[in-house]
């Protein structure tokens, strides 16, 4: 049982090494953060409902996630071909693609779910 603590402690310590060697240093993950730091201001100034953090939480987490996942195939991409392939360059951006996709669905649901907090306000 102990050994099995120990693993999964060592686990969340490469997990947030991961995290924290990407925060800063990728522009697009900073930009993400900022958008999700910015969304989680008006959620709690505009009071949404439980509901709707949750909506907002699993929206923040599928973009980072999917930017972390981006940064990773790039990463393994460009130690295992370094020199420029096509299909290199085709699968990163298709991951880019895949980060696109999660964030304009996040804003999507962004839209649709502050607008009328907003239209309140006015």
């Amino acid at each position: 049982m102990k050994y099995r603590f120990k693993k999964q402690l060592r686990s969340f310590k490469h997990a947030w090494n991961g995290l924290r060697g990407c925060i800063g240093k990728e522009q697009n993950l900073s930009f993400h953060l900022i958008v999700a730091a910015l969304t989680l201001l008006a959620g709690w100034l505009l009071g949404i409902s439980g509901t709707e953090w949750m909506v907002v939480m699993l929206c923040i987490g599928l973009v980072i996630a999917a930017e972390l996942f981006n940064t990773a195939l790039e990463r393994v991409l460009d130690r295992l071909a370094p020199e420029r392939h096509p299909l290199t360059g085709q699968a990163k951006d298709i991951a880019a693609a895949a980060v696109l996709v999660c964030a304009l669905s996040a804003a999507v649901v962004g839209i649709l779910l502050f607008t009328p907090y907003i239209i309140r306000l006015f």
